[in-house]
């Protein structure tokens, strides 16, 4: 695998980070890419809530705020501007009809689906370019990275009703 030259003085935990900056530019190209080729207006941070919406399912507001790393009145505006573009569905919870819970619509999972579609075909045909050995230390550093941020592994989400 290609190593990236270190500049001078740099530390080895400096490397690290700058190869995951420039890995993770890549990757928000891909993201962008494929979320502007759908028919939809959807920002990226919208983006992110319908992922965390698909990931964790039916949220209140602060629980998405406090995953999203937003406060709770930027996470409402943005459930609101989703519920408007029925992407996502407003709901209050039976036992107690103060509480409002946020769920992913059936629109919103087409676009979810459709946009994860896109994003896997691109980063297939990445891959399919780099030699073997070098795709399966990928396999493992973003395995051990997605794990060290707390992201739940593609197929155990993708998959969720």
């Amino acid at each position: 695998m290609q190593r990236f030259c270190r500049a001078v003085g740099a530390t080895a935990a400096e490397d690290l980070v700058d190869a995951v900056m420039t890995a993770s530019r890549a990757l928000l190209a891909v993201v962008a890419r494929s979320l502007a080729s759908v028919d939809e207006d959807v920002t990226l941070p919208q983006y992110r809530a319908l992922i965390v919406l698909g990931q964790r399912g039916a949220q209140r507001p602060a629980d998405l705020a406090s995953t999203l790393a937003v406060t709770p009145s930027t996470a409402t505006r943005m459930c609101d501007r989703l519920v408007t573009k029925e992407l996502v569905d407003r709901d209050r919870v039976a036992e107690d009809r103060r509480e409002v819970r946020v769920t992913l619509s059936d629109r919103g999972r087409t676009l979810v689906d459709e946009v994860t579609r896109r994003r896997r075909a691109e980063i297939a045909g990445l891959l399919g370019t780099l030699p073997q050995a070098d795709r399966d230390a990928v396999v493992d550093a973003l395995h051990t990275f997605a794990r060290a941020a707390g992201e739940v592994p593609e197929p155990e989400w993708a998959v969720l009703p």
